[in-house]
This record gives structure tokens, sequence and C-alpha cells, in this order.
């Protein structure tokens, strides 16, 4: 069982990486694009900001959380839209999303074991929530990274995106409108330490994935295609799995291409 907050930290660490990496850059560094059509850097640290506010919402006012659901101009632009309302000045940006990160993992840490925190499309626990919010944070910081020209060092912590890569395997086929498999799949990842081997699901599973931890995450957060990817598949349903995993809530998002930087979650 994960210790929330051990995770907690983990948020925290993530969140302060990539704060480190865009606080004391010139505005016009803000103003680059990223992988994500359309989306600077600013729409990304804006989208951090807006996903903490709304989940912070739905951890303490679930009624408000679901009328901001449902006065959404256009739903299918819900993502789009949050992340435009919340841009603003680096300096102030930036304030708002530290003041709204430490506000959501606040909350987070009192709320008891076993309590739903209601969410789009479905609920969630207090860990799973933190999971989540580390697992976008750590996606966006990749496309911040990139359009930055920056190469960050793997951690420990992408322990917590392959955890929730492995969890959301029936959702990632749900998404693309395929029957969710019943069939097992074992998934045995290299931290990216190096040495250790991350294992998820029964031993004696016919169908496998194996291969770099790193290399899941990129792939279950879709920032990079399978085919610029050293993961191996074996047996029909884990094949099928790489073409359609998504650790995200929500429908499947723009998918990059081979050696393509199209697509964000």
């Amino acid at each position: 069982m994960v210790d929330l907050t051990a995770l907690l930290a983990d948020l925290a660490a993530e969140s302060e990486q990539l704060d480190s990496l865009v606080a004391d850059r010139p505005p016009r560094d803000w103003e680059r694009p990223t992988p994500a059509p359309g989306w600077t850097v600013a729409h990304q640290v804006a989208h951090l900001a807006w996903t903490d506010h709304v989940a912070y919402l739905a951890a303490t006012d679930a009624s408000a959380f679901y009328a901001s659901v449902t006065s959404a101009p256009d739903p299918s632009r819900l993502v789009e839209d949050g992340a435009e309302s919340f841009l603003a000045p680096p300096p102030a940006l930036l304030a708002r999303w530290r003041a709204g990160r430490s506000a959501l993992a606040g909350t987070l840490a009192t709320i008891p074991a076993g309590q739903k925190i209601p969410w789009y499309g479905t609920s969630m626990s207090a860990t799973s929530m933190a999971t989540a919010r580390l697992m976008e944070t750590w996606a966006h910081g990749e496309d911040v990274a990139e359009a930055l020209g920056v190469r960050r060092t793997p951690t420990e912590r992408l322990r917590h995106v392959a955890h929730l890569g492995v969890r959301t395997l029936g959702h990632g086929f749900a998404a693309h409108g395929r029957p969710v498999p019943t069939t097992p799949v074992r998934v045995e990842l290299t931290a990216p330490t190096g040495g250790d081997v991350w294992e998820f699901g029964p031993t004696d599973a016919a169908d496998r994935v194996t291969g770099p931890a790193l290399d899941f995450c990129l792939l279950v957060t879709q920032r990079r295609h399978r085919d610029d990817l050293a993961l191996v598949a074996t047996g029909p349903v884990a094949d099928e799995w790489l073409d359609v995993a998504q650790a995200f809530a929500g429908p499947p998002g723009g998918k990059r291409g081979p050696s393509g930087p199209e697509g964000s979650a």
C-alpha cells in the first residue's frame, strides 16, 4: 500500500523540479511553443495550476466542482479553456501555481483512507489523486523541458507514473472504444537508476511488456510513440495495449507519430 505522506513528498519534489526549471526564465522562454499544439510553456504551467485548483475544489466542495463542469461553455474544450483562464504574467502565474499545489497537498493529507473525491468520469481516493497529479506534473514537465532544450534526469518518482500506467490498462482500451481485455499482463520495467526491476501483474501471465521504466512512462503519458521506445510486447493484448495506453482521464489524446512532436495529454 502506498504511503500518502511519502507520495505527497514525491509530488512536491516533482513540482519543485519543474518550478526550478522555469522560475528564473525570461518572459520570452515562457512564450516558447511546446510539443502540445498551440500551447506555450506558460500554457503548460497554467494547465497544472488550473488542474490543481479544480482538484482542490473537488476535494473540498463537490457541488462547486460539479457546477464548474456543468457550467462550462464548451465541455469539449474544458482543459484548453481552463489553461487559458489561468494564464498570467510569469510571476503571477508561478505564485498561483505554488499556492494552488500547496493547498491541494494540504487538503489531500487530511482526507481519510477510503473517502472518494469526485473527478471527471470517476471518483478517486486521495492517494490516486496525488498519483495522478504527479503523473501530470512529470508529463507536462517533459513538454516544458523539450521546449527549453533541457534534458531531465529521470528519478525513482517514475514508479508512481508506471504504477498508474499499469492500473489504467483497461481505461486505455475503453477510451479508444475497444473491449476491455480480461487477459492479465505482466509488466517488468528497468528502474531509471538501473539494476532494479519494477514488477507488476502475475508472474505467469503469457502477455508481457518489458523495457525501461522511462520509456513506459513516456508511452502511457503519450509523450512518445511506441516505435521510438525500447519496449517489447509479447502477446496480442500486450501488443494492442501499447497502441492505446493512456494514464490520464478523458478521451484519447492526440498521440505523437514516430519521431514526431505532435500530441499532448
